[in-house]
């Protein structure tokens, strides 16, 4: 979707009979830019790579939104600007990624304990809990996410949505392959009251596969799935799930790029 940024001015007339200043219609400047959905993107990644210092261990993300965060990393580093970054991966497609940039990288093994991340999302509720996962790579995000001091999230502000599930898109759940539409018919029995319909990811018309092996089960919800700690604890109470796309107060920091600009969103 194309999203136009006009440049606008506006000056205070007179009071209106409400006694409150008004403002003139907005005159353009200039033409409209139109930015597309990418553009976007890749203006919140940049924002959020101000966040990176030399010497950081950094959750490097997966997907269209992290792919700019990562090249912009790469970059600095080419230039100098960066030194002695490690970067963890949380995904094969972003190892690849790293190493064809010359990003140094190694794993949680070695570095537990990760001085920030940046990573997209597919939804952000206003108490900046995310859905993320549709690219596939939630476990690992999860597990790399989970263990940062600082969590930046970057997405455009289509992004942004009133309750987890509410974009109407799926929320993905990571299972064994092994009877999988048992696993996947208890997930969908269990949000019953939401309206889930669960639906396995198929990619080439085969089940999609995780890079640990797994199958992803996509949620989709009707209604908002009420209290999402309770809804979490009971996903991964069935066995045959491995973890879920909900990552819950988790996010420190979420900076969303929308036709008005960047805004930055901090955790309370």
């Amino acid at each position: 979707m194309a999203i136009a940024y006009p440049h606008f001015i506006g000056s205070e007339n007179a009071s209106m009979d409400t006694g409150f200043p008004s403002l003139s219609l907005p005159t353009p400047l200039s033409p409209p830019v139109i930015l597309t959905q990418d553009e976007l993107k890749k203006i919140a990644a940049y924002k959020a790579v101000e966040f990176v210092e030399s010497g950081m261990v950094l959750g490097l993300g997966t997907g269209s939104t992290a792919k700019h965060a990562v090249d912009r990393i790469g970059e600095l580093l080419r230039q100098g600007t960066l030194k002695n970054i490690v970067g963890i991966p949380t995904s094969k497609k972003t190892h690849e990624q790293a190493v064809s940039l010359g990003i140094p990288l190694s794993d949680l093994n070695e570095h537990p304990v990760v001085d920030l991340a940046i990573d997209g999302a597919d939804e952000v509720d206003p108490d900046l809990n995310l859905v993320k996962g549709r690219g596939g790579s939630l476990l690992r995000e999860k597990m790399v996410e989970g263990a940062c001091k600082k969590f930046v999230v970057i997405v455009d502000e289509s992004k942004l949505v009133n309750y987890l599930g509410g974009s109407g898109l799926a929320m993905p759940v990571e299972i064994i392959p092994f009877c999988w539409k048992f696993t996947a018919k208890r997930l969908q029995d269990l949000f019953e009251d939401a309206g889930c319909s669960a639906e396995l990811r198929i990619e080439n018309g085969e089940p999609f596969v995780t890079d640990n092996g797994n199958y992803i089960v996509n949620l989709f919800f009707k209604r908002d799935i009420g209290d999402l700690k309770a809804a979490s604890d009971a996903i991964l109470r069935i066995a045959g799930v491995v973890e879920h796309g909900m990552f819950l107060d988790m996010a420190t920091t979420v900076i969303v790029a929308g036709e008005l600009g960047i805004t930055v969103k901090n955790k309370h």
